[in-house]
């Protein structure tokens, strides 16, 4: 049973990109900016190889990492939530959503003020503990709502629970979502409930987001579809607006996300776990704390082992992010950062992917491992990180001890071929040349007519080898002819092993190879 967790570390960027000016970013570094704090520790994070991504070059990279790691850049024109994390599920977004560094226009407060009966404060960019503090002896006093706004696409209601109870709030919330939509559909309506008197007014962790419904399917509405389990963990139900998602638990902070991916290790599911560890972006990021950025980042490092350590076998994990908030630049909104990906499990082989474009790789690289059928705008990287099965280094051995069988005395290139068949027996083949060119037959071919003429025509799995004086050189697809016989035997999604040496071959499904394949009846 294969699941998939993937844990975004909220805002944690590894780098300006290159169109970060764009966004009017500069001199953005996320997680070089916390290295500097005597809070930030990354043991576990340095095993696991976050100092060999690309560009990360301020921290001690690891001689033999224990996961595949990547830097990735953002495809879609935003930097924030909501994009970043329709990006991770496999949408690439071109157009930004909408911004308001004015504040919100009449029409649509005029609209907010009569469907919710109640008046409105500020309505301008605002930090979101700064917003409370300068308005909210106001709002106690008139019960007007603070509503503001800030580099994102948000549309943020502040509201004292003593004047206005929590589901009220939330009632308030939407509303605001039903008038936001068309040119003016913001990403997030947001509740910011906040507790307190004058001079120390506190925001609570009953923040709730309303959010934008994605604009096409997502993986997690495939994966759902398709009967697997879609598990959301922290703010990801609500940045989903619950699409998609077969169940999801709440939590105020990144201690109760941690604890609650740790229970889900224990739940016997198949599908996908996606968590998101907000503290990193909320408390830290827009409130420009690289010490507590730092300290919340020594207590994942900290915590990350008891989660590895509870794996099973066929489990992955997939760390990253959605975007970056620099605690240390020049403003307090998110930055336009490259984010990083590593992934580690007991099946997935520590390689260095470099750079990739597209947080979208992602759903597209779930989506080969749990055998869905969704097709996002990224492309899956699985096969550059899956390590070989036992039956495909089997196979593997068995093309390579057929290759030095061939008979191929005109092109001097020696090819060999193994099929597995679904009752485990392995028939090879090597080609064998002719003085007469048109007689030549394939490897591939020689083994599919060595079962087919025992009465075999099921079959799970195709490797390929070739080359000169007895080693594999490059890759040997197979011919046209060859890729036509074996559509007529073999199942389109059947894997082909193209080896590129004893142990390593690139991954493709016969469909990827022929796929405009004929035969009878079809």
């Amino acid at each position: 049973m294969k699941r998939v967790f993937i844990i975004v570390l909220d805002s944690l960027g590894i780098g300006e990109e290159p169109d970060a000016a764009l966004f009017k970013d500069h001199d953005c570094n996320t997680l070089k900016r916390i290295s500097y704090s005597g809070n930030f520790r990354f043991s576990s994070m340095k095993k696991m190889g976050m100092g060999n991504i690309d560009g990360v070059d301020y921290l001690q990279p690891e001689k033999r990492p224990l996961a595949a790691v990547a830097r990735l850049q953002e495809r879609s024109m935003g930097k924030d939530t909501t994009i970043g994390h329709w990006e991770i599920a496999g949408i690439v977004s071109p157009s930004p959503l909408p911004t308001y560094p004015d504040g919100f226009p009449d029409d649509i407060i005029n609209e907010f003020e009569k469907k919710t009966g109640c008046g409105v404060l500020c309505n301008k960019p605002y930090s979101g503990t700064q917003v409370i503090a300068d308005y909210g002896d106001e709002h106690l006093k008139t019960g007007k709502l603070i509503v503001y706004t800030s580099a994102d696409s948000v549309f943020q209601i502040a509201a004292h629970t003593n004047k206005v109870p929590l589901e009220k709030l939330y009632e308030y919330c939407r509303a605001a979502r039903e008038i936001l939509k068309g040119k003016h559909a913001v990403g997030r309506v947001i509740a910011r409930p906040f507790t307190g008197e004058h001079g120390s007014f506190t925001r609570t962790a009953d923040r709730h987001d309303f959010s934008l419904l994605p604009p096409k399917e997502t993986l997690l509405d495939a994966l759902k579809a398709e009967g697997k389990t879609v598990y959301a963990i922290g703010k990801i139900n609500d940045i989903f607006a619950g699409r998609g998602v077969t169940e999801h638990i709440m939590t105020h902070g990144n201690t109760e996300g941690m604890a609650a991916a740790l229970g889900a290790l224990d739940k016997d599911f198949e599908g996908l776990c996606f968590i998101n560890l907000v503290d990193f972006d909320m408390l830290y990021g827009h409130r420009q704390d690289i010490d507590g950025y730092a300290a919340a980042f020594a207590e994942f490092d900290r915590w990350l082992p008891s989660f590895t350590a509870k794996m099973k076998k066929d489990d992955v994990l997939m760390i990253t992010a959605d975007h970056g908030c620099d605690p240390g630049d020049s403003h307090t909104d998110h930055s336009r950062e490259y984010v990083p990906l590593i992934m580690y499990g007991n099946n997935i082989k520590p390689v260095n992917l470099g750079t990739r474009s597209g947080f979208c790789d992602i759903a597209a690289t779930v989506s080969a491992y749990l055998h869905s059928g969704y097709r996002g705008d990224g492309e899956s990287f699985l096969d550059d990180v899956l390590k070989p099965t036992d039956d495909e280094k089997k196979l593997c051995d068995a093309a390579f001890s057929a290759m030095a069988n061939s008979y191929s005395p005109y092109s001097g290139y020696k090819v060999g071929a193994a099929l597995l068949c679904s009752c485990g027996r392995i028939y090879t083949g090597c080609n064998i040349e002719n003085a007469a060119f048109s007689p030549t037959v394939c490897a591939e071919r020689t083994a599919v007519f060595k079962a087919v003429s025992e009465g075999i025509r099921d079959f799970k799995m195709l490797a390929v080898c070739g080359g000169k004086d007895g080693k594999i050189s490059g890759i040997f697809p197979p011919c046209g002819v060859c890729r036509q016989v074996l559509s007529e035997f073999c199942d389109p999604d059947m894997p082909v092993l193209m080896m590129k040496s004893k142990k390593t071959f690139d991954r493709k499904k016969l469909k990827d190879l022929i796929p405009y394949s004929f035969s009878l009846g079809k």
